[in-house]
């Protein structure tokens, strides 16, 4: 059986980060053919389109990170009802230069995590328009803005009771996005 290998861009650096806690449980509940990478964007420098003909080790890490998956899975907060800087900043470097879009043709899906009652709904919005714009499709419904509360998380870390029937329902329709953009294999 053949893996589909999916980069997981959190928009976050926090270290207790909410939507990379959230990711690490929602992989657990993937398809076994599915692999999932985390890929680091904390390191990337501001981008700065006099120097994208000549990326630095950490841009040339995130672009053939993102050119070797098959799909991509996307964690992002919402700040001030936008994603985070350093998820813009990732998203440009991998688009630059022009001609060489990294995100091109990858399927997508977006979840969020937020305190707030609307869950990252806003942020989502955004992150959709700029994936547009990238050529990534992405996955349309479900929509997932989870809103962090008591039992979001089980005991173990994993999604907790009252979200993993909505999750797992979520993951299956991702899973099947991803293999109809893919081309199913193995």
């Amino acid at each position: 059986m053949e893996t589909y290998r999916i980069a997981v861009i959190v928009g976050s650096l926090r270290k207790e980060s909410l939507n990379r806690k959230f990711v690490e449980a929602l992989v657990r509940i993937a398809p076994v053919e599915f692999s999932f990478k985390q890929v680091q964007i904390g390191d990337l420098p501001h981008f700065n389109q006099d120097e994208e003909l000549h990326p630095v080790d950490p841009v040339r890490r995130l672009k053939g990170e993102i050119g070797g998956s098959d799909g991509l899975l996307f964690a992002t907060p919402e700040y001030n009802r936008s994603i985070s800087g350093v998820l813009k900043n990732a998203l440009d470097h991998g688009s630059r230069p022009y001609g060489h879009n990294v995100w091109a043709g990858k399927p997508a899906g977006i979840v969020g995590v937020s305190v707030g009652a609307a869950g990252t709904a806003m942020a989502q919005q955004h992150l959709r328009n700029i994936l547009a714009c990238l050529d990534v499709p992405v996955l349309g419904q479900p929509e997932v803005y989870i809103q962090a509360k008591e039992g979001l998380f089980d005991e173990d870390g994993g999604i907790g009771d009252a979200t993993r029937g909505f999750m797992q329902a979520w993951m299956d329709r991702y899973a099947a996005w991803v293999k109809l953009h893919t081309g199913e294999r193995g």
